[in-house]
């Protein structure tokens, strides 16, 4: 909403008439409930002479009924057998039941035997999974030719998910065992070695296929016959 621009003559004249009319509807509440404010500012009431001890000790008396009450019932409700939907109520010992790696189908006990825990057993689970022992004894090798840099390359060109057990990294999502997947194919706006395959084809260079040719057009041609 914009705001008004008091100076303005018609709004200065709006204005006074709405201060003017707030105050005469003031005067009038106040005229008109005289009697109710001036009894509600003298204090004419008989005095008790209470204290606050005395105020608490009325609100314990007034709910010593209920407690006794609430025990009764509760004392009634404790002899009660519970209602339970399950005949075991899972602990602690449950946290890992179908939720290990070996659970989860991307693990073996036989390869790694750091997976043979029981489910009471609640440290974490390997991250990585182990190292051939081919690639540990590059670090035992003297440089250039292994080394840390050595051992690196060979852990590089193996696939992430032959190295962990699940993806560590948020670019690892696409394509993580991408292998196991049945829709395999050739891209279809992948790079194609066309000129290459052609010189090198055992029948040699072939004609152009027939979708290479550029589209005939339909014309209206004058019959002179």
């Amino acid at each position: 909403m914009a705001k008004l621009d008091i100076t303005r003559p018609e709004i200065i004249l709006f204005l006074n008439e709405a201060y003017e009319k707030e105050k005469r509807t003031r005067s009038y509440w106040v005229s008109k409930h005289t009697a109710q404010i001036q009894c509600a500012a003298t204090l004419d009431r008989e005095p008790t002479n209470y204290y606050e001890e005395d105020v608490i000790k009325h609100t314990m008396i007034e709910g010593m009924a209920t407690i006794t009450r609430d025990h009764k019932v509760a004392s009634r409700n404790r002899r009660k057998v519970p209602i339970r939907d399950v005949k075991k109520i899972p602990g602690i010992e449950s946290l890992r039941h179908e939720h290990s790696i070996i659970d989860l189908g991307v693990g073996n006990a036989e390869e790694d035997p750091r997976l043979a825990r029981p489910d009471t057993d609640l440290s974490l689970d390997p991250v990585m999974r182990p190292v051939d022992p081919k690639a540990k004894k590059i670090f035992l090798k003297p440089k250039p030719h292994f080394g840390r840099e050595k051992y690196l390359h060979v852990r590089a060109r193996i696939l992430p998910e032959n190295r962990y057990y699940l993806p560590e990294c948020v670019n690892w999502d696409h394509g993580w065992r991408l292998c196991d997947t049945k829709m395999l194919g050739k891209a279809e706006y992948g790079r194609d070695w066309v000129l290459q395959k052609t010189l090198r084809n055992r029948v040699g260079m072939t004609r152009d296929p027939d979708h290479y040719k550029p589209p005939a057009l339909v014309t209206y041609t004058k019959c002179t016959e």
